[in-house]
């Protein structure tokens, strides 16, 4: 990995409806270095597209807005600009894949003209060197027949082809920072594997750094360097995405796992799920936000919100009963204390 990219440092975004406001990033930090990939997963509504759309300046005010916090980005906080500035980033050094390409897409407009209006607004080229950037770019993300291609509209693809014109779109301009809203959600598994493929391949011809927001870990272990467990608009977990894998930390990553893991095995089995819901976000909540569906819980995790605390050099845990033990003995252990309470 090269030098920072990207700080984010105790961030906090709220929405506010009516008399309602919801606080839907509490404190949230990370970075992201130069050709490093970086995943952020939780379940829906643990805050991963907020976080992304905060990295870009892309919370829409009203109802949201980001209430404190830096975003740092090559050593200037993005934050502070004004949106003339932040237009001139991103396109030009940042962009974003959002999740659903058929919205994201105008129907009325053909993909060449799209991908044309992107280059001509950051690169300042003709309307002749644009059509020839397009042409490169949909060949360089795989689209066959990329020339007759041009001319025909998103409808006319299918959600594969439109999600890698989505890529290409994001590309136009050689960004240094990628961020990717679960860019292959709504594809089968063969489609998945060849977009993930594509962007590691691009990310290398480029260098540039990716932001891989997902709720499907495996996603993560093929692709990521590092990965960040948000839960309730919170981090939970951070570290190397193999200190998190051979060492989880926190219950919540215990959670997720147990469902990653269960989803390969026989489909006959019952699904292990996390019992309970995620707080209500519009409410304040005083200790560990996992506390009400944390099988270990006790009294001072819903009294006091614990802090982020470095078990080894780069992973960090939100937990006031982390500990240095893996998963398994964890387990074992309380089930130990189970069985001699029951006996």
């Amino acid at each position: 990995m090269g030098e920072e990219l990207l700080r984010v440092e105790d961030l906090f975004v709220e929405f506010k409806t009516g008399s309602i406001v919801t606080k839907a990033i509490n404190g949230v930090s990370f970075s992201l270095h130069q050709n490093e990939t970086l995943g952020i997963v939780g379940e829906s509504g643990s805050g991963k597209s907020v976080t992304a759309s905060a990295a870009m300046r892309l919370i829409p005010n009203p109802p949201g807005r980001i209430t404190s916090g830096s975003i740092v980005y090559k050593g200037q906080d993005i934050s502070q600009l004004n949106e003339s500035k932040m237009r001139k980033l991103r396109g030009n050094e940042m962009s974003m894949i959002f999740q659903d390409p058929t919205t994201s897409l105008n129907p009325v407009f053909t993909v060449g003209h799209q991908l044309m209006e992107s280059i001509r607004i950051h690169k300042n080229l003709s309307k002749r060197e644009a059509k020839q950037e397009s042409l490169r770019m949909l060949e360089l993300v795989g689209i066959p027949a990329a020339k007759q291609r041009l001319k025909m509209y998103p409808h006319e693809f299918s959600g594969g082809m439109r999600q890698r014109v989505m890529i290409a779109i994001a590309l136009s301009c050689q960004p240094q920072l990628l961020i990717a809203d679960e860019p292959t959600t709504a594809l089968d598994v063969t489609v998945q594997a060849q977009i993930l493929a594509l962007m590691k391949d691009l990310q290398r011809e480029f260098g540039m750094a990716i932001m891989m927001i997902t709720h499907d870990l495996g996603v993560v272990w093929e692709t990521c360097d590092s990965i960040i467990v948000m839960y309730a608009g919170q981090v939970m977990e951070r570290g190397s995405v193999r200190q998190v894998y051979d060492k989880p930390l926190h219950p919540y990553t215990w959670g997720l796992l147990d469902s990653q893991i269960a989803s390969d095995q026989n489909s006959q089995e019952v699904l292990p799920a996390i019992p309970g819901s995620p707080p209500d976000l519009s409410f304040d909540v005083q200790g560990c936000p996992f506390a009400d569906r944390c099988p270990y819980v006790e009294e001072i995790c819903r009294e006091s919100k614990p802090a982020r605390v470095a078990i080894e050099d780069g992973h960090e845990v939100a937990c006031h009963f982390q500990t240095d033990t893996s998963e398994l003995t964890r387990k074992e252990e309380a089930n130990i204390g189970a069985s001699a309470t029951g006996s």
